[in-house]
């Protein structure tokens, strides 16, 4: 026997040391792992009560003792009884619409514990415009989204992770291609010719980088009382970007990687095989039944299973002096068509310390490199047209060269696959942005602070077609060449001051700004190149002049603020902005805007005090005026062009390429919104507003006759408005210790309608699909009206309306295109490419450590232009294209008699059957189920053996399912009129998003 001191560790977590007597074997083993012993000590009970703060007891709140699954809830009368081990236990009290408490129990046997109100996070802070605020005392509408409802859905673009996540946030994308990014609408279009995005804001200044994976929380402002500080470029909404900053804490290192694999939806739409199309075709045009010995898939030609990877490291820590966030990102996405993708690198470095008890600094650094292998050879419109009766192979398994082979059918007389060996177009990026941001604390009441930003961006592009390719044949290969080089400079200097007297309080804030962007962009094109040499240097000839130029931008900002309250009850806030800017006319330089709002929480009010169903409510309502400036650089100027066409002699000439207007300036929009925010039972949470703008003054780009020397002239013209109803519901159906249940629902109606044209003119652009018309919806198409099958003898029919002498109109069915498009008997459909409305819809599960989430987009109500069938559901205008299956419900016309919905096939068309008419406009309404997520989180103890503090892993799918009637691969078009693939409302041989299978784990040291 051997005696010693041993320490010994006791269950209830004690130290102590102890002088035991053991053998000597069990001496040795004692050294090799700790001793515990059993806490003898007899438990003890505690009782308690839970109340809020208006002393109101609460029943339902789970007590459970932390690090354990021991815990009660408390009873009607917020009563709860628990039995402890001993003391030092910690009690952690959570309850629906209250912030969570934890408790250390010492020697005391009875708890009173107050919790305070949490009614949907409105005591979080938000950032709106120069400031931060609590959600519960804002004027103003704004939707927050944090970092957690981001990433659900996979993509390394922001505007793709907002979808269906905010009301009155329209995104929309053309396209399925991971290189272009979707485009955002919020509370309708109110322009016509300048742009409809948003303006961005990250981390406190205009403009900046950022990747998704950093981001802690966007905050959406849309009406005046929040977005009226940016002014001048505010008309469209703003979205703010809060990147992660690092806490006073140990250090933390998270590793997040996410892999999977996409492929391309087809919806309803489906390609002829060439069985099927041989005997569609056979009814109209005499096919060789030998064509049957091919059958090519040019679809699956085209598009792939491609695959996603993600992985980010980051950092974060720091003390009460200095904290840091470093964060690193790789992201590769293939596109499901082949050789297209994306691949991104991100570095961020967020660093913020305080140097004295009155001066902080932050320095925020952000990079990014992009590369892209963009759309190239026409793969995907030869995926659509290409025949199954030609082979894309020979017999050495080498892809055939269309112009030279045979028997080849198709007309286009195009192999992509061919194409693909040789031909090339890729893009590299690389932006970086770096803010330095003082705050000095001159007094206890005031605030100076002096924010900085310098954005880089420099951006080239090569696209190649080498001389034994189609597109590069008849010029003996031609290779084209562009970059960008612009920067920023942003230096925007501020003064708060706070004042808090009684029960007033009062924030008043100024600031001057000034902005300046540098650009320069040079392209140059050249034909004659040596086959496989894709340098410029090799090229024999020009394709047309270098181009190159330079611009030079600036703004100018002073603005001022005040915001007042009275006993958290009653909020005002008023500002003002004036700015200048160099995009406009030198009389119209610079703008005056000006904000109001106002806020009444009912629920603070002595009479709503206790109030156990509306636990809390307000109402607020805002006025005022924003403007837009998002037009081209110098379009107020007159331009002249030098280039080789107007040379004389030798010597460079000039002519006229912009009509000048010194008298251009904003569009100026007009906003009021009223809006309400309550809470019933602490449980479920409402916000609804109604809003109505205005824009005028429009910035449209005029067109001019040719005799005038210019094509068209910059100026502001006309009215628009937008009405809207947003609303966002929150309900947490069920919160228990181990299950709880959350439901989000999200919708917003918009009303478009322009009120004036320029000079009382009745429409703008007349004999465009969306013509823009006084009275009219923006996206209201005007189209000759599809009248069916004439079904004696199978022809096509439209409306033709003809004026009569005394003003009647008398409507008759025609056969004859050219009749119908005229502008007499062209008509407005009543049908818009802009939803009636739009919205999202999610559940979220969690059980113990499992979680489920669903998530579904919606659009309702717009109509979108199928404008790929003009190809492949022809009446027989193009044999040598493939054509599509008719959809469920559709047939053809075969004999006398029939009701159909297609016209008799004939050899090169049925009378313009396929011509532009409302026949080929389809309802764009789907129902998408955007993600579904499945984790679970590792238990604490579990992973704490391996030297991790948190573990999770995860499995998601994107865009699994969509109910729609579109006809198409994808009811998704872009809602915007700068779009691309056809522009608003128009399906053109759409890249269909694709669906991924997504597995992650996450982790932190």
């Amino acid at each position: 026997m051997k005696k010693c001191f041993y320490k010994i560790t006791c269950q209830a977590g004690l130290v102590c040391m102890a002088l035991l007597q053991l053998p000597a074997a069990a001496h040795a083993k004692a050294f090799e792992r700790p001793l515990v012993l059993t806490d003898q000590r007899s438990e003890f009970t505690i009782r308690g009560k839970v109340t809020s703060a208006e002393k109101e007891p609460l029943p339902g709140v789970t007590i459970v003792v932390k690090g354990t699954s021991q815990g009660t809830t408390t009873d009607a009368d917020g009563q709860f009884t628990l039995n402890l081990a001993g003391p030092g236990a910690v009690l952690t009290v959570s309850f629906i619409g209250y912030a969570t408490k934890e408790i250390t129990v010492n020697s005391q046997s009875t708890l009173n514990i107050e919790l305070e109100s949490d009614v949907r996070g409105l005591d979080e802070v938000v950032v709106v415009g120069y400031s931060a605020k609590k959600l519960r005392y804002l004027s103003s509408s704004v939707s927050t989204i944090g970092n957690e409802k981001l990433r659900d859905v996979t993509s390394n673009e922001l505007p793709n992770l907002l979808q269906g996540k905010a009301p009155g946030v329209v995104v929309s994308s053309g396209s399925g291609d991971p290189t272009k990014p979707a485009s955002i609408v919020i509370r309708g279009a109110g322009t016509i010719s300048a742009g409809t995005a948003p303006l961005y804001v990250v981390d406190g200044n205009i403009d900046g980088t950022y990747n998704p994976v950093d981001v802690e929380s966007v905050t959406v402002l849309k009406d005046v009382a929040a977005t009226g500080l940016y002014g001048s470029r505010a008309a469209n909404g703003v979205i703010i970007v809060n990147t992660k900053m690092g806490k006073s804490s140990k250090t933390e290192i998270s590793v997040n990687n996410t892999l999977g694999f996409a492929q391309a939806t087809t919806g309803k739409f489906k390609l002829m095989n060439a069985q099927q199309l041989f005997d569609y075709q056979s009814s109209f045009y005499p096919r060789n039944a030998a064509v049957l010995s091919t059958n090519t898939n040019w679809w699956d030609q085209a598009f792939r299973t491609a695959f996603v990877n993600n992985h980010n490291i980051s950092a974060s820590g720091g003390n009460d002096k200095t904290t840091f966030y470093v964060s690193g990102n790789y992201y590769k996405e293939q596109g499901t068509l082949v050789d297209n993708d994306r691949t991104g690198y991100n570095f961020r470095a967020n660093l913020k310390t305080k140097f004295t008890d009155r001066l902080t600094a932050m320095i925020l650094f952000n990079g990014q490199y992009t590369k892209d292998n963009l759309q190239n050879s026409n793969t995907l419109y030869d995926a659509y047209v290409n025949l199954p009766f030609d082979p894309a192979y020979d017999a050495n398994g080498a892809p055939v060269d269309g112009r030279y082979y045979s028997g080849w059918l198709g007309r286009d007389r195009e192999n992509f696959l061919q194409s693909l060996l040789y031909n090339y177009a890729n893009g590299k990026s690389l932006k970086t942005s770096l803010d330095v941001n003082l705050d000095y604390e001159l007094t206890k009441k005031i605030t100076l602070s002096s924010y900085n930003r310098v954005n880089f961006a420099n951006a080239n592009t090569v696209t190649y077609y080498d001389r034994r390719t189609k597109q590069g044949g008849a010029n003996g290969g031609e290779l084209y060449t562009g970059s960008t080089d612009a920067h920023r400079l942003l230096s925007s200097n501020r003064i708060r001051y706070n004042e808090e007297i009684g029960k007033h309080s009062l924030a008043l804030l100024g600031a001057a700004e000034a902005e300046t962007s540098y650009n320069r962009y040079a392209s140059v094109s050249g034909k004659g190149l040596p086959a496989g040499h894709d340098v410029m240097s090799v090229a024999t000839n020009i394709l047309t002049s270098p181009t190159d130029y330079s611009e030079q931008v600036a703004f100018r900002k002073f603005l001022g603020q005040a915001d007042y309250s009275f006993d958290n009850r009653y909020f005002l806030v008023g500002s003002f902005v004036n700015e200048f800017s160099s995009l406009f006319g030198k009389n119209n330089s610079a703008a005056n805007f000006y904000q109001l709002g106002a806020s009444w929480v009912l629920s603070n009010e002595a009479f709503m005090k206790g109030n156990k169903t509306l636990t809390f409510a307000k109402i607020r309502a805002s006025y005022g005026t924003v403007g837009n400036a998002t037009i081209p650089n110098f379009a107020s100027l007159g331009l002249y062009s030098i280039s080789q066409s107007a040379s004389y002699a030798g010597l460079p000439g000039a002519s006229p390429f912009q009509k000048g207007n010194p008298d251009l300036t904003w569009e100026k929009i007009l906003s009021s919104n009223l809006g309400a925010d309550i809470s019933l039972w602490n449980r479920i949470d409402l916000s609804v507003d109604v809003y109505n703008k205005k824009s005028k003054d429009l910035l449209y780009q005029k067109p001019l006759a040719a005799v005038t020397g210019y094509s068209y002239v910059w100026v502001n013209a006309g009215s628009v408005r937008n009405r809207g109803l947003e609303f966002n519901l929150t309900s947490r159906n069920i919160t228990g210790r181990n299950f709880s249940w959350e439901t989000n629902l999200n919708m917003a109606f918009n009303r478009n309608k322009i009120l004036e044209l320029s000079g009382g003119a009745a429409t703008f652009n007349p004999g465009n699909r969306l013509p823009l018309a006084a009275g009219h919806d923006m996206g209201e198409y005007n189209l000759p009206i599809w009248a069916g099958v004439n079904p004696d003898n199978g022809d096509p029919q439209w409306e033709k309306l003809t004026p009569g002498a005394d003003g009647t109109i008398t409507k008759t069915l025609t056969n004859v295109y050219s009749s119908v498009q005229t502008a007499d008997s062209r008509q407005f459909t009543k049908k818009s490419a802009t939803p009636k409305f739009t919205g999202g819809f999610s559940n979220t599960f969690s059980y113990r450590g499992f979680s489920l989430s669903a998530f579904f987009n919606f659009v309702y109500g717009n109509w979108v232009y199928n404008d790929s069938r003009f190809y492949f559901d022809n009446d027989g205008l193009y044999e040598s294209y493939n054509a599509m299956v008719l959809a469920k419900g559709w047939s053809r016309w075969e004999k006398p008699g029939d009701i159909a919905t297609h016209p008799k096939p004939i050899v090169g068309g049925n009378k313009d059957s396929n011509q532009s008419s409302s026949r080929y406009l389809e309802d764009g309404s789907y129902l998408r189920l955007r993600n579904v997520r499945l984790g679970y989180t590792i238990p604490a103890a579990a992973v704490k053996r391996i030297g991790l503090s948190r573990a999770n892993v995860f499995l998601s799918a994107d865009n699994l399912f969509t109910a729609t009637k579109f006809t198409g691969t994808d009811p998704e078009v872009s809602l915007s009129r700068e779009a691309d693939n056809g522009g608003l409302g128009t399906s053109y041989m759409k890249y269909p998003i694709s669906r991924k299978f997504l597995f992650g784990i996450n982790f932190t040291l």
